[in-house]
Parts: C-alpha cells; structure tokens; sequence
C-alpha cells in the first residue's frame, strides 16, 4: 500500500465491492482522478466494467463537510427525472474497507469541459448549444418536485441564505488562517444586506458549473450532472448566481474563468441572455438582488476555498500542493466581491 493518505487498498476493497455490488467481479486497477479538492475520487477497472468510487477525505474533517450519504441520496432520487445522474450502486457505512465513507457509482464515458471557454468544442454553434444544455439542465433541476422524488426533508425550509451565510461564516472562522480584510467586510455587507426570504424553494446543486458535468461524445446533450457533495433544499437563485459568478473570474487564474475572454467572439452566451434563458425556461420575469446573489457565491466559494487550503496545512487534502494555492484564492474572491458591491 503506498504512502499516499488518499491512496486505496485494492486487495481488501475488492472483496466487499463484490459482495455489496451486484456482478462486481474482478477489480483490475484503482486510478484516482486529479480532480475533486473536496471528496477522492477513483475510477475502478474490473472485469465486470468500469465504475467510480468517491470517498471523504482522510483526517480530521470539519463538521457538515464531505457528506458524500447526500451525495449518494441526491443522484439516487434523481434518477428518472429530467436531471440526468449516473446510476448509483453502493453507499458504504463509515466502518469499511479504506477507513472511512464512500460511496459507488457507475462510470460514464463522455466529454468534461474543465475550460469554460471550451477550445475543444467543433466551433461556434457547439459552444453556445453546450451552454444551453446545461441552462436548461439547471432549469430542469430547480423545476423537480422535491416531494414527489422522496427529497422533502433533504434541507431545512425558508431563510436560506441567512442560514447558508451563518454556516459558510462558522466554517470560514474555523478554518481561518490570518486576517483577510475584504472577507470580513464582505461578510457584515451581506448580514445588512439579506433580502426577504420570498419561499421560493427548490433542489440546490450548489456547485453548479461547466466541469460538474458530462456531456455527449459525440452531440452537446448532458449526460450527467456531478458533485452533489453542497446539495440541499433552498433558493434556486444561489444555483445561477453562483454559475454567473464564472463570468466574472479571470480565465488564466486557475479559477477557469470567463474574466478578459471574448465571449461573442467564441459564441459563448453574455451573462444577461444566460440569466434570461433561464427565467424564460422558468417562467420568471426576473431575478432581482442579484448583487446580493452573486456577492453571496463569491463569498462562500472563498470560504470553500479556505477549508481546503486549511486541509493543505493539516495534510488531510485530496491533492496538497494544489490546495496549497487556495490560500490566495480567498484573497482573489473577497476582493472581486467587495468590488461588485463597491458598485452597489
């Protein structure tokens, strides 16, 4: 077994997987996949097919994180809906093989855009119908009845963002490692600038974005939507706050934003005809507060960010010397954000 914390032992998880997983035989090899910050994640070759295996991390963890049980429930309770996941297999108790949870699903062969700007992508018309798929995708998502899914319990109901900004906050004090000015101003102009909860209520991704996705190989069609790991019941707004945040981060900061790209140029739908897609395919005549909403994403994707650079520190991180970077990314977020609401 290697040194690596993250690192999974083949002989005794191939065993369990096939006794917990029907027609599991014969796992060949563990590969981990260079992405997920938050939750490993592996992909499995056996004689019985291809799968994915996602874990929480080892260590130490802060509490309500990493809750890969949701994960699993979400993508469960999807499946048939218009929101395509993919099929889920096996969710482990803590006590299992590796150490700790995990949960498996089935391994699904298509495209993942991790440019936002999709140089991959056969040209103009490609661009804009992939975007369009994943604003109708979300549309889709916001548009499911919770009850009717078995989800009517997976969050609490109303004052979303009041209690989002009081958990975000607690995880960020936490894990904070020095004082960062704009995340502490940003923090009290969000706590004076809460709208009125409305009741809207809907099934939240809340990482909604480009490379959470799966697409076609061969056609710009979602094949699946990933990483529930922050899904909960809430205000549909956070979703397409937090996806239009993208347009507002650089492209070369690591971040892959669509910050100093030519958006016309590439075909790539403006932030406002994205936004109005999504309220026509809703029936919404608008979104207002969307400063709020989008100071709201910055915010708590800085203080994401925080708890991973945080784990760098504590060496409990799923990639370290990438983690490792996080540090000055909270510094880039709560200065873009105390920017938008300087313009306020």
């Amino acid at each position: 077994m290697s040194g690596d914390a993250n690192a999974l032992d083949q002989t005794a998880l191939a065993p369990y997987l096939g006794a917990h997983i029907p027609g599991f035989a014969g796992l060949h090899s563990i590969e981990k996949f260079k992405s997920g910050q938050s939750n490993p994640t592996y992909l499995l070759t056996a004689a019985s097919g291809r799968y994915v295996l996602r874990a929480k991390p080892p260590g130490q963890l802060l509490k309500s994180a990493h809750q890969v049980d949701r994960e699993f429930t979400v993508m469960k309770a999807l499946a048939g809906t218009a929101v395509p996941v993919p099929a889920m297999l096996h969710l482990s108790a803590e006590a299992t093989p590796i150490g700790r949870m995990f949960y498996v699903m089935d391994f699904l062969d298509g495209r993942i855009f991790w440019d936002p700007a999709v140089p991959e992508a056969a040209g103009n018309d490609e661009r804009a119908a992939l975007y369009d798929a994943m604003n109708a995708t979300l549309a889709a998502l916001h548009d499911v009845d919770v009850e009717a899914v078995g989800l009517g319990d997976f969050g609490k109901p109303g004052n979303y963002f009041e209690r989002q900004l009081a958990r975000w906050t607690s995880q960020y004090r936490t894990s904070e490692t020095g004082t960062v000015a704009d995340m502490d101003r940003l923090i009290a102009w969000l706590e004076t600038h809460m709208p009125a909860d409305d009741g809207r209520i809907s099934l939240v991704h809340g990482d909604y974005r480009l490379d959470n996705m799966i697409f076609a190989a061969s056609e710009p069609k979602v094949l699946a939507v990933l990483d529930w790991e922050l899904s909960t019941l809430g205000d549909p707004f956070a979703d397409i706050a937090y996806q239009c945040m993208q347009w507002r981060l650089p492209h070369a900061s690591g971040f892959r934003g669509l910050g100093g790209v030519d958006r016309a140029a590439l075909g790539l739908p403006l932030e406002e005809a994205y936004v109005a897609a999504y309220c026509r395919r809703r029936g919404l005549a608008g979104i207002d507060n969307w400063s709020f909403f989008l100071a709201f994403s910055f915010f708590r994707l800085a203080a994401i960010c925080q708890g991973v650079y945080k784990r760098a520190l504590d060496g409990n991180a799923s990639n370290p010397e990438k983690a490792k970077t996080y540090g000055e990314a909270v510094k880039l977020l709560s200065h873009l954000a105390a920017k938008l609401i300087d313009r306020t």
